[in-house]
């Protein structure tokens, strides 16, 4: 089904970003991508190639440019958390109009950050479920079959919240539209923390950590789910450990691969945000503290 007249920035052509804004432009979406210089010509070049689970191998061609000049209906952020700061440059608030800013990052704090610049009615907190990686400028390999994405409204932006998310599902992604976006935020990291902490510190994938530290995945898991309690979220424990064992065994959290390549990692989002909100809340998290502290001295540049 066509997307005409869907007008959509991707800041991050990486794995989710590349994907969504592959899925996006070959159903009809007028998509830029926002990159650095090199990144941006290369896929202006030779364009966006998708080789996917859920959505089959196809190339598409997209617009680029280093910085948005024009309002959009929505700005798709799929920068690593690392790298949001740096990259928030490339969309000025005065050329995003009226459109939305969703962002998709690792971690709890990234909303507040963006609605320092941006209008906070503008910005959209969302999560993405998805297993991509970025092969090389504008090459995109996902390996997961679903891409499951939720996108939080409030009162003052629902009726853009649902519109941007109607034409997101007119492409084929799966999207719901929810409300509470506290919650939202802290059901994806509740599960994500424990398992990139303890992949990226064991140096190993899913199966492997659950065989032979499955204590302190369950400590790691109580942890965060006290911290989420004192920030008002109340959580099921059994049914997240339950999702924690149904992991597939293969499975990598993005920080491990991050590790692997050498590349800088999104500790502080993800370890970092849970001590900050513990320390505020009188909230002990002895295992979380001694996993960051030790991936933060092995890794020597976090």
């Amino acid at each position: 089904m066509s997307q005409d007249g869907f007008r959509v920035a991707v800041l991050g052509p990486g794995g989710v970003g590349g994907l969504l804004a592959s899925v996006l432009a070959r159903a009809g979406g007028l998509v830029v991508v926002l990159a650095g210089d090199a990144t941006a010509g290369a896929i202006a070049r030779d364009g966006l190639h998708v080789r996917s689970k859920r959505f089959g191998d196809f190339d598409v061609r997209v617009r680029t440019a280093t910085q948005l000049s024009e309002p959009v209906d929505a700005c798709l952020v799929a920068v690593k958390a690392t790298q949001l700061r740096d990259a928030m440059h490339r969309v000025p608030a005065d050329a995003l109009g009226d459109g939305l800013v969703i962002p998709f990052l690792n971690g709890l704090e990234h909303v507040d950050m963006l609605r320092s610049v941006y209008p906070a009615s503008s910005v959209a907190a969302a999560t993405i479920r998805v297993e991509a990686v970025r092969e090389g400028p504008g090459m995109i390999r996902q390996t997961s079959p679903f891409v499951a994405i939720e996108i939080a409204a409030s009162d003052e932006n629902r009726e853009r919240v649902k519109w941007v998310a109607s034409q997101m599902a007119l492409a084929g992604l799966d999207v719901k539209v929810r409300s509470d976006e506290r919650a939202r935020l802290w059901d994806k990291f509740l599960l994500l923390e424990p398992f990139a902490l303890l992949t990226t510190h064991e140096r190993a994938n899913a199966g492997v950590v659950r065989a032979t530290r499955r204590s302190e995945a369950e400590a790691l898991i109580s942890e965060a789910i006290a911290v989420a309690g004192a920030d008002g979220v109340a959580v099921d424990r059994d049914a997240l450990i339950k999702t924690f064992a149904a992991l597939p065994d293969s499975m990598e959290s993005s920080m491990q691969r991050d590790q692997a390549a050498g590349r800088p990692l999104e500790l502080d989002a993800l370890g970092g945000a849970l001590l900050r909100r513990a320390s505020r809340a009188g909230i002990a998290v002895p295992v979380t503290a001694r996993l960051v502290e030790e991936i933060r001295r092995s890794d020597g540049r976090t």
